[in-house]
């Protein structure tokens, strides 16, 4: 086969969740058991770092990667969903696994596809495993696709494990309580591997307790050992002050991730590198410095209030839940612009109604969807946010949509494109 085959084979071949939803979703190891014994077991041969989380976890995977890149660590990255390529979701020093070895890993596999019959994600994580070692990294950091405890990346035995954070979101698969998000998100935590939580509520801690005891594994939150304490952004970039419990001298890191919300990822990042750095990974503070400062140049990683045109302001954010919407709304009550445009798509199984009366009121909308069966109809979406005053047209396809916004705005207006991380990689730049 040819790129093009070998892509078409897996996303049409394997249930994949980005299209059908739950019915992808494997609620066990046995299959990834199945396809690293097929490969020689390459989850064994590196060591790693192993990342979950409601959200932020892909802004701090990228970041982190990119802080050991620049702390001369030959790094793997596995991440998901891409937004353009499929090959983003595999990366070895911010390069993307060649078409060549997708083609050559998924030939291999082909034999035995048809006796397990794995998931899309399934195969992708055995793929990134195999290329990892093929590359003889140093380290990888590997994102959680959904939950923790029977996501086919927990196979790993990390060297360090990290918690983002605990919101709504996959309730149908994951709990009907944040209590039960957390317990499937606390699966990741290994053994005497040390955990870092970057937030915690009320309902989560005492999960995060339970679990680390019965492993006995070292558990650092973060908000209390890495302090902010104080921010600002400008020119797209976003500056941070942080203090560390016990340390009487604070640090300031440039992040090129603007977000505000990531003032909320970046103690736990720190506290990540604090503890890789006891275990004895060299990772000098100017490699800190220079990887939080380049982290997209270093790494590839977009989607993150993204910028990609003045005049009018044009925006991309991924943000598709609660907190990522409420993240979204903070962020626009700082950011200034004349009128708001916001081109929005979202998937079926998502809390549309708790996104839909965050939205801010005061804006024009383009209601859209992306090009897989699980979008909520353009049309469906503006009969919902009509219900809570969000007012626009609807498209049927998302450039449709985008070119519209751009028709309509001024040159001190801004465009926001968000609600899914479809409808922003389905974006034409």
């Amino acid at each position: 086969m040819n790129y093009a085959a070998t892509i078409d084979y897996l996303f049409t071949r394997l249930p994949m969740f980005t299209r059908i939803g739950a019915g992808a979703y494997k609620k066990d190891l046995h299959n990834i058991r199945l396809l690293e014994a097929a490969s020689g077991d390459p989850h064994k041969k590196f060591r790693s770092i192993h990342i979950t989380g409601t959200n932020g976890k892909g802004s701090t995977s990228h970041m982190l990667a990119a802080v050991l890149q620049e702390a001369g660590y030959k790094t793997g990255l596995y991440t998901s969903p891409h937004l353009h390529d499929f090959r983003e979701r595999i990366k070895v020093n911010g390069e993307m696994i060649p078409e060549e070895a997708v083609i050559s890993f998924t030939e291999k596999m082909q034999s035995i596809i048809p006796q397990i019959e794995p998931s899309f994600f399934e195969i992708t994580v055995a793929m990134a495993f195999d290329w990892f070692v093929q590359q003889n990294i140093d380290i990888a950091v590997v994102e959680v696709g959904l939950g923790g405890r029977l996501d086919s990346t927990n196979i790993i035995l990390p060297e360090l494990s990290v918690i983002t954070n605990i919101g709504w979101d996959h309730m149908n698969i994951l709990g009907d309580s944040l209590e039960k998000i957390a317990f499937e998100k606390a699966g990741i935590i290994k053994e005497n591997v040390p955990v870092v939580i970057g937030e915690t509520l009320p309902e989560t801690k005492p999960v995060f307790e339970q679990a680390a005891k019965e492993k006995n594994a070292p558990v650092y939150y973060a908000q209390a050992l890495q302090q902010v304490l104080s921010w600002a952004q400008q020119d797209m970039r976003l500056a941070i002050t942080i203090q560390e419990a016990g340390h009487q001298d604070a640090h300031q890191y440039e992040l090129d991730l603007p977000g505000f919300y990531q003032v909320k990822n970046i103690p736990a990042i720190l506290q990540s590198i604090r503890v890789l750095q006891q275990l004895g990974w060299q990772i000098p503070g100017e490699a800190i410095h220079r990887g939080l400062a380049n982290t997209r140049k270093l790494t590839g990683l977009h989607g993150r209030w993204e910028q990609i045109s003045s005049h009018p302001r044009i925006i991309l954010d991924v943000g598709h839940n609660e907190d990522g919407i409420r993240a979204i709304g903070e962020q626009l009550e700082l950011t200034d612009y004349n009128q708001l445009h916001i081109v929005i798509g979202m998937v079926k199984d998502k809390e549309i109604d708790k996104v839909l009366e965050l939205l801010p009121k005061k804006a024009t909308y383009y209601f859209t969807q992306a090009n897989i069966p699980r979008a909520l109809p353009a049309d469906m979406l503006r009969q919902k946010a009509e219900s809570y005053h969000l007012y626009g047209k609807n498209f049927g396809e998302v450039n449709q949509a985008f070119t519209a916004a751009k028709a309509a705005a001024a040159p001190d207006d801004l465009i926001l494109v968000c609600g899914s991380v479809f409808i922003v990689g389905e974006l034409i730049r």
